[in-house]
């Protein structure tokens, strides 16, 4: 497993879908996640800061761990399974080790807020590069972890503007 930090958040200017970007934390490879709009928010908000009147859900999930008494070690990345990444929890209780089963964007929102390291599997970030045809459609909810780090190599800095919730 390889430590990574969440780089930026943006949107694909192709498919207008949000991207959460990650980044080793001592090295140069990257790992993008195509996410709903609402953990784009809850990840971005945290980012920058927003404070809100009453807990998000995300706030609320990071409430539950503490407030039964857990401690949120990690958040791992392990795997795609038929196109999506499958995300985990793991928590420590009274000498008990928990792994919670969650969608990486989830899992990195709530990470954010507990302050806890996030991991992503090194075969996902090993992907070796390739090309794919320029007319073939790109669909972020249906790529394989070799395809989305194609695809966003073909994208320009530029496409992944400032995200602001």
């Amino acid at each position: 497993m390889i430590e990574v930090t969440v780089s930026r958040i943006g949107v694909d200017a192709q498919s207008q879908a949000f991207v959460v970007i990650l980044e080793e934390r001592a090295g140069t490879r990257a790992l993008p996640i195509w996410i709903g709009r609402p953990e784009a928010e809850a990840i971005a908000a945290h980012l920058n800061d927003v404070k809100r009147d009453r807990p998000m859900t995300h706030d609320l999930a990071a409430s539950l761990v503490t407030g039964l008494g857990g401690l949120l070690r990690r958040v791992q990345i392990t795997r795609v399974v038929q196109g999506t990444f499958i995300g985990e929890l793991h928590i420590a209780r009274g000498g008990t080790s928990i792994v919670v089963d969650a969608r990486p964007s989830d899992a990195i929102a709530i990470a954010l807020r507990l302050e806890a390291p996030i991991f992503v599997a090194e075969p996902l970030l090993d992907e070796e590069d390739g090309d794919t045809p320029d007319e073939a459609p790109v669909d972020p909810d249906h790529l394989s972890a070799e395809e989305l780090q194609r695809h966003l190599a073909k994208l320009r800095p530029e496409d992944f503007g400032r995200f602001n919730p």
